[in-house]
């Protein structure tokens, strides 16, 4: 299984921080059990490097995801490798996009998680789970399209501290397919983050 990294429009030591973050959350838990040394080789954690106005483009993404899984798993042009996509603020729109696309050339996507992709529509025949910064972003997201389990902060944080630091964001866990409040439950968005990669590590 690969997880790819799609950033937004911001520094890129935020990046740096979420994927440092993810690469800790990985080597302390089962996803697989391995060193923090190991962490990332072993769960192919991919960063794509575009920034500004490429962060939007699908093309480069799927460019960039075709050439890194293919050096990563020696074999040109493998498909076959499940792929996750995390993706934050305005890279949510290429990384849908690029999603779609791998998909449709045979690839298989596991899952796509969007960290505050507000005014993003969502919609596709694989998994697809919101975080939100806060209740707002997570209300009026969903109607442009979510899956059964999504996460917003509370109390809420800034759009940036949910990238940067999702260890330290506190939030709600909502299951959007039954019409329970208050929310299910309470965790961090790094703990909520786990839940969802371990679910996908399982099957």
């Amino acid at each position: 299984m690969s997880i790819i990294i799609c950033p937004g429009i911001h520094e890129p030591e935020l990046t740096e921080s979420f994927r440092v973050g993810l690469l800790d959350l990985v080597s302390h838990s089962a996803i697989p059990a391995v060193s923090y040394a190991n962490a990332q080789n072993a769960a192919n954690i991919l960063v794509y490097p575009g920034k500004d106005v490429l962060v939007l483009s699908a093309l480069h993404i799927l460019q960039f995801l075709s050439v890194s899984v293919a050096h990563r798993t020696y074999q040109t042009g493998s498909l076959k490798s499940p792929i996750i996509f995390i993706s934050f603020s305005a890279g949510v729109v290429g990384a849908i996009g690029a999603a779609h696309l791998w998909q449709l050339l045979g690839g298989h996507v596991k899952a796509f998680i969007a960290i505050d992709g507000w005014g993003v529509p969502l919609q596709a025949n694989f998994p697809i789970h919101r975080m939100s910064h806060d209740y707002f972003t997570h209300w009026s997201s969903c109607l442009l399209g979510c899956g059964q389990n999504n996460f917003y902060a509370e109390p809420a944080v800034d759009h940036l501290s949910i990238w940067k630091s999702p260890q330290i964001v506190q939030g709600c866990w909502v299951d959007s397919s039954i019409e329970i409040y208050p929310p299910k439950g309470h965790l961090t968005a790094a703990e909520f983050l786990l839940m969802l990669l371990k679910r996908y590590e399982a099957n």
